[in-house]
């Protein structure tokens, strides 16, 4: 069965998730360093795709908590056009991300992570928070 991946853009670095191969649960795959590059981060989405059958991205769109776009948006907009014209044969989907990040620093409190962890591992967790958002959307 192919698999859902999610992607949490960012600046400096993108989160990753993945669905297991039967679509049920979403895990926390990585965190790329792009500093900045987009071609860091499609390098690295073709070896992921080399190494999984994946037929669909889910990416999050950041928007304002009042529901309108920011610069931020617009940024991670034309990161989606470039995931479209590069894998134009996999579904490409977004998601409100909103709270996500909020979501995540919160989980990583709760189990006590190290600060010096969380930077690394924040993307990766809302990247999760994304793909499990999405699941939920398509089971209900």
């Amino acid at each position: 069965m192919m698999r859902i991946l999610g992607i949490d853009y960012g600046d400096s670095r993108t989160g990753i998730a993945i669905t297991d191969p039967l679509n049920i649960t979403a895990q926390g795959l990585e965190t790329i360093n792009n500093k900045g590059s987009d071609k860091i981060i499609l390098k690295r989405l073709d070896e992921i795709f080399a190494q999984y059958q994946i037929d669909t991205i889910v990416i999050g769109r950041p928007i304002n908590m009042n529901g309108t776009e920011s610069d931020r948006t617009e940024i991670t907009d034309k990161f989606i056009h470039k995931l479209k014209c590069k894998y134009n044969k996999m579904k490409i989907e977004t998601i409100d991300e909103r709270l996500t990040t909020v979501a995540a620093h919160k989980t990583m409190n709760l189990l006590e992570i190290n600060k010096y962890k969380k930077k690394n591992l924040v993307d990766t967790i809302s990247a999760v928070y994304i793909l499990e958002t999405y699941l939920s959307r398509i089971n209900n």
